[in-house]
């Protein structure tokens, strides 16, 4: 006998014990139908699959065969580093199965690069936070987000650049724009996916595509040299590089970080 079912089994003691005396006095039938389904679905709970898929920071048997590769666990940071250092910044911390951005330590960058891959991580701000996700980051740049292109995270409702559907979340960026009413407020969950495939990408949030662009394309090109970006002729140019979390001075938490290498 498992622990679940042990502890399953003495809790309906005093149900089963009452059904036996019958009479006025035993337990009501309404009653008693309710404990049996509890213990039934806390037996089925045992052999859900559902339940394995809801953890965080855990790689189901299907994304394991899929290729999916877990970028925190909910413990160990090794998989991270600071931009342009060879360690992690003690800013950047496991708190509660959590990668958050407790304390000012800069951006952070995966010791991995990626060339085509795709990404999911859920991420939480604060009242009025700011971050993003960088894709194919290169320390070439003097700063990641001269090279790299972001993804926005924001508190739309409480931030001013939440005014700007450029730079609300889930946009790229000061580039593409997002849409409004899929971010959800400061505080709760938000999902995010990114797949990049040679020069395509798509960035989704919370299961709406609120990005898509091709990098070096004639529209990629106008819209960069419209913008603050023109100045850095390098961006968005590279074809391979890190998955980078932006430092932009406010707490923000992070969980269920994955990436599957497309080949």
């Amino acid at each position: 006998m498992n622990a679940l079912t042990r502890t399953v089994t003495l809790s309906l003691l005093p149900a089963v014990a009452l059904l036996a005396c019958g009479g006025d006095e035993g337990m009501p039938e309404a009653a008693a139908e309710t404990a049996v389904q509890t213990a039934d679905a806390s037996t089925d709970d045992a052999s859900d699959p559902s339940v394995d898929e809801q953890r965080h920071n855990h790689l189901t048997a299907q994304e394991e065969s899929e290729g999916w590769e877990l970028l925190f666990d909910g413990v160990n940071l090794d998989a991270w580093r600071t931009y342009g250092q060879p360690d992690l910044h003690d800013g950047w911390q496991a708190v509660d199965g959590l990668l958050v951005r407790v304390d000012g330590g800069g951006d952070i960058i995966t010791r991995e690069t990626f060339t085509d891959f795709e990404l999911e991580v859920d991420w939480m701000v604060l009242e009025g936070g700011n971050s993003g996700i960088f894709i194919r980051a290169s320390e070439e740049s003097g700063r990641i987000f001269e090279g790299a292109p972001e993804m926005q995270i924001l508190d739309d409702a409480v931030h001013r650049d939440g005014g700007d559907p450029l730079t609300s979340a889930g946009a790229n960026y000061a580039l593409h724009p997002a849409p409004r009413g899929v971010v959800r407020p400061a505080g709760e969950w938000n999902e995010a996916r990114m797949r990049v495939v040679g020069s395509h990408v798509e960035q989704w949030l919370n299961g709406v595509l609120t990005a898509e662009y091709d990098l070096g394309s004639p529209e990629w090109s106008e819209l960069v040299a419209a913008s603050k970006f023109a100045e850095w002729p390098e961006y968005g140019t590279y074809p391979s590089g890190h998955i980078g979390l932006q430092d932009h001075g406010d707490r923000v938490s992070f969980r269920n970080l994955k990436v599957r290498r497309i080949e």
